[in-house]
């Protein structure tokens, strides 16, 4: 797959002697859902600032289709769509205008046919006419993602896109950035709410303290940094594990009443079998047993309180 942006060790350091990013280095690849993750602070906005050129970096470089976005910055502005954080609209003007102004803002034809597209896939049609003053908060969201799009982007930015929103609408706008994908958009977007990233992206970066963690495909993300956990609850509390369980290494739950067995699911020999002779064998009975499996907020919240 072809990387559409390349970002190569970008740093950020205001005048206040702040260092917002720290030499990060990433490739983007055209067609992928790219979910950013971190804290506030973290540098997310700074760093999709810096690619969209609010923000000059101090050093580093970044090519979007292989155009540096400081030397092609038109070209690069125009392959770019922005949604930001903030709801930065107007109040008097009607959605058409306010989308039919920012396509024309990049020196593109007027296309109702397309505008008229973008509304309705944002659900937006019958609000055309509609002063943005009028709309809720929800709807000037959808209202910024238009006008990010109407100018046809290659590659959009989405900053906290469900920030505020209520969860059907949320559960809506998961929906348009998969079908934004399938017309070969690629989509990048930072966001606090870990499902989000867990239901739509392809790869997932995490972010803290101005650096790039990491950044992997979320299934083999999950794979290797997820764990498995074998739950055994016993019918009668344990005051203590047994000696021949050491080579296990159990948790006692506080009321003796539940073993716990982390494990590596992809490793063949998991020592499950064994694990429940013995128990058995050392008089402990078994009531019940059930797995689970770390999820995405789990490696995250790891992986932020590792590297402080």
């Amino acid at each position: 797959m072809q990387a559409i942006v390349s970002i190569s060790n970008l740093s950020k350091t205001y005048a206040s002697g702040f260092q917002a990013l720290k030499e990060v280095s990433l490739d983007i690849q055209q067609g992928e859902i790219l979910a950013l993750l971190g804290p506030n602070g973290a540098g997310k906005t700074t760093l999709i600032s810096a690619i969209c050129g609010l923000v000059n970096p101090s050093s580093g470089s970044v090519s979007v289709a292989g155009h540096d976005i400081v030397t092609d910055y038109r070209v690069t502005r125009s392959l770019i769509g922005l949604v930001p954080q903030e709801l930065t609209l107007g109040s008097f003007d009607t959605v058409w205008e306010t989308l039919n102004f920012s396509r024309g803002l990049f020196g593109k034809k007027p296309n109702p046919a397309l505008i008229e597209h973008v509304l309705r896939e944002l659900s937006l049609w019958d609000k055309k006419d509609s002063e943005l003053m009028t709309l809720s908060g929800g709807m000037k969201r959808r209202v910024l993602i238009g006008k990010a799009l109407v100018h046809e982007p290659r590659v959009l930015f989405l900053d906290e896109p469900t920030a505020g929103v209520d969860v059907e609408l949320r559960k809506d706008m998961w929906e348009l950035v998969r079908r934004l994908r399938e017309s070969d958009v690629t989509i990048v977007l930072t966001t606090h709410y870990i499902e989000e990233a867990e239901e739509i992206a392809d790869r997932v970066g995490v972010i803290n303290n101005g650096e790039l963690l990491l950044v992997e495909d979320k299934q083999a993300l999950m794979h290797k940094l997820g764990k498995k956990q074998l739950l055994v609850e016993l019918k009668e509390s344990a005051s203590h594990i047994p000696d021949v369980l050491a080579e296990w290494a159990l948790e006692l739950s506080a009321d003796g009443k539940q073993l716990t067995y982390t494990y590596d699911s992809s490793n063949p020999h998991t020592g499950i079998a064994s694990l429940l002779r013995t128990i058995s064998d050392a008089g402990l009975l078994l009531k019940d047993i059930q797995t689970s499996q770390s999820s995405l907020e789990d490696i995250f919240v790891n992986l932020v309180m590792e590297k402080p």
